[in-house]
Parts: C-alpha cells; structure tokens; sequence
C-alpha cells in the first residue's frame, strides 16, 4: 500500500451539517423571489413541483454523471403553474442566489473539523470534493464556517460539470492535488459516490459515520444511505479515528 501524501474530503455530512430547517427556508425564500419578479403562484403546488422536478433531474445525472442545475428545475416548475421562463432568464437566476442565500445561516461544522484540518494542513496536501449544483453557494458555505483556508484544491461539481462517483471528477482531484491516485485517501459519508466512486478510481476510501451514527437527518440530501461499504474500507466515527488511522499508514 502507497504512503498517503493526499487527503480528499467530502463536504456535507462529513465536514459540515445543515440543519432541517435550510431546505425549508431556502424554498421560502425561492418562491418570494418569484413573487417579487411578478410570477403568480399556488405555493404547494408550486413546490411540489419543483420537488419532483429535482427528484427527475437528480435521476438523470446519476444515470449519466452529469451534473445538474436548480435553474431547470425551477423552470420545469413554473412550467405546471403556466409560466414559460428559460432556465437561463435573470429571474431564475435571482431566485438561485435568494434559494441558496438561506443555507450559510444553517450550516454548522462537525466537532472537531477545523482542528483536525489544521493538524493535516502542512503534512498532507488536502482537497474538497462536493457534490453541490451551485458552486458559488458551496464556496459561501466553506467560506462561512471558516474551510477555505485549509484546502490546496476546491472541486464542486457544479462548477466541473460532473459529479461523483463518475471517474472524471476523481480524475481532476488526482490532476490538482499533485501525486500518485494510491497516495489519496478520501473521506466521504455517501456509500455510492464518495465511497464506490473513490474506489473505482483508485483512492483508498474512508466512510464517515458520524452523521448516521448520530442520527442526524442527511441533507441537504444523500444518494445512496441504504447501500452497503465494503467490509475492507476503514469505518471512521469521529476526527481522532481519522488521525489514528493516518498514524497506522
């Protein structure tokens, strides 16, 4: 086994959690946003839309690995309410940002993230991938609990244009971080994209079990909490198993 030199990080639910009530406060502030811009809706059926709209886009990207946006499902949206808005008109982009302005207010950091990163930082190169189809509002989220400054390389999905597990956003996280794909270990909480996808792609996996061992519901979403981890990858519950594993290697 190669000595590790590289740390890549899943974002939510292994770094940081976002409380239930983002995804609640983020929709009210979605469908004001539309209000103000003139569009007249029937709100439950405006959301209930909307989220079947996300669960048919999301389908399709783990079909085919290409990363969605919310500005089509927005658009689908509007669509069964009668208003015929291009995903790329500025009120669905005025509604993106008001949508994702709600989610730093509910974001807190796993105990002990920010010190664990800085007993990493220096000895290993550390990167993030997330998948998130907003990259501005991920690098808000990172920039405000305070992670930007520990990591050498910031990968988002929605900025890349894929998202895991598909091989090519393992494949820009093995280019940016500079050394061999089995010096990499990655640690993510999602068993299909963080955990398959790092194995099929030649890093050494960590499962984070804090937020499922705790209970606390996974959101903003997970895609795969009923799938099963391969017996051999490391379990870890919390930072210090992290640190002692790392010792091991």
């Amino acid at each position: 086994m190669d000595k590790i030199k590289a740390i890549g990080f899943d974002l939510f639910n292994t770094l940081i959690t976002a409380d239930t009530q983002a995804l609640i406060d983020a929709m009210s502030r979605l469908t004001q946003s539309l209000q103000q811009s003139g569009l007249v809706l029937e709100l439950d059926a405006f959301k209930k839309a909307h989220r079947d709209a996300a669960l048919q886009f999301i389908k399709e990207t783990r079909r085919h690995g290409k990363e969605t946006h919310n500005r089509f499902w927005i658009s689908a949206a509007l669509e069964t309410q009668g208003h015929h808005v291009s995903p790329d008109d500025p009120i669905i982009a005025k509604a993106v940002e008001a949508y994702f302005s709600a989610f730093p207010e509910h974001i807190q950091l796993i105990p002990g993230t920010s010190e664990m990163l800085g007993s990493l930082k220096g000895r290993y190169r550390l990167g993030l991938l997330s998948n998130f189809t907003h990259a501005p509002a991920a690098k808000a989220v990172i920039d405000s609990v305070g992670l930007t400054p520990f990591f050498d390389v910031l990968i988002i999905s929605g900025e890349l244009g894929y998202c895991k597990p598909h091989p090519l956003v393992f494949r820009r996280l093995i280019e940016q971080l500079g050394v061999k794909k089995g010096q990499i270990l990655f640690v993510g909480d999602d068993p299909l994209p963080d955990i398959t996808g790092a194995l099929q792609a030649g890093l050494q996996p960590v499962w984070m079990t804090y937020v499922r061992d705790k209970n606390i519901p996974l959101s903003p979403s997970a895609s795969s909490k009923a799938e099963m981890v391969d017996s051999n990858v490391p379990v870890i519950t919390k930072w210090q198993d992290l640190i002692d594993l790392l010792d091991e290697k």
